[in-house]
């Protein structure tokens, strides 16, 4: 199910921009051309993401959004993401539990008066509720910071850089080997695109470095903000606390860069998320 909804997110966004080219008469032959093409679709399949990321994280997840508080323990959460999100003024965000053993939330949704804060069941039943605050605290601070937002657009920005680099690239590769070919026909449509795709995936490695580190100093951020909502001592004790908890891994690679706790990677240049040893020093320190 969730490889299906990401295949179809990823057709919808290829046809909503193929619509808008065609639309706009863009030429992807001239230098200008390329570049609208490039931004319609790096920014038109960041931000088609952003405007359903509140119903792909619930269908991913298998959200289930709390309308009616069905015990103390579900009230107690709904009335603390109210109180924080006041306080933080912001809208009221939905509120909404997924079934996993492991200890993590996220926030998400296409502004900051639309969100979503969805924590797991591990974590709702398994931290105490000062840790709990301190985790609510943080996806409240990253709905309040804007945060889906601005990496959105950062996103987008890349994703235009990776489009458009690599063809212009790969256009010069083919151009030389044109100019010493005889026959002066280049790489060929298939080899082109195999450059094209090779180019594809080298910037778009660059690509996730950048995205991760804005992603790195958004979660030290709401880490503060977190601070300043729940009570430093409450933050700290939710970062000890998802320390010494099961490994992170239910959640699906597309969804773990919202969670309060990103998986862990070879090089922390690729790591959406400080380790948590620097959250806890960072906020030790301030």
């Amino acid at each position: 199910m969730r490889i299906f909804l990401l295949i179809a997110t990823n057709m919808a966004i290829l046809l909503v921009a193929s619509i808008v080219m065609s639309l706009l008469g863009v030429n992807t032959s001239t230098m200008g051309g390329l570049l609208v093409f490039a931004a319609i679709f790096g920014f038109g399949g960041a931000f088609l993401s952003l405007a359903i990321s509140k119903w792909m994280a619930k269908k991913t997840m298998g959200c289930e959004v709390i309308t009616t508080p069905r015990d103390n323990t579900e009230r107690w959460l709904v009335e603390t993401v109210a109180r924080q999100a006041e306080q933080a003024g912001i809208k009221m965000p939905e509120v909404a539990i997924y079934q996993s053993e492991e200890l993590n939330a996220f926030a998400t949704g296409p502004s900051k008066d639309n969100a979503l804060v969805a924590v797991s069941s591990g974590l709702l039943y398994g931290m105490s509720q000062d840790e709990i605050e301190g985790v609510l605290a943080h996806e409240v601070s990253h709905v309040a910071n804007g945060d889906m937002v601005t990496l959105t657009l950062i996103q987008g920005v890349v994703n235009t850089f990776v489009i458009f680099a690599a063809r212009v690239v790969a256009g010069i590769i083919n151009n030389f080997v044109a100019s010493n070919d005889e026959e002066g026909e280049g790489l060929g449509m298939f080899a082109y695109m195999g450059v094209v795709f090779v180019l594809d995936m080298l910037f778009g490695i660059l690509a996730s470095m950048i995205v991760a580190y804005f992603s790195r100093i958004r979660e030290f951020k709401a880490d503060e903000g977190a601070a300043k909502l729940a009570g430093k001592d409450k933050m700290i004790a939710a970062l000890e606390r998802l320390r010494q908890g099961p490994a992170t891994g239910a959640m699906p690679a597309q969804m773990s860069a919202l969670g309060i706790n990103g998986k862990k990677s070879m090089s922390e240049l690729m790591m959406s998320h400080p380790p948590l040893e620097k959250r806890i020093a960072a906020l030790r320190a301030s």
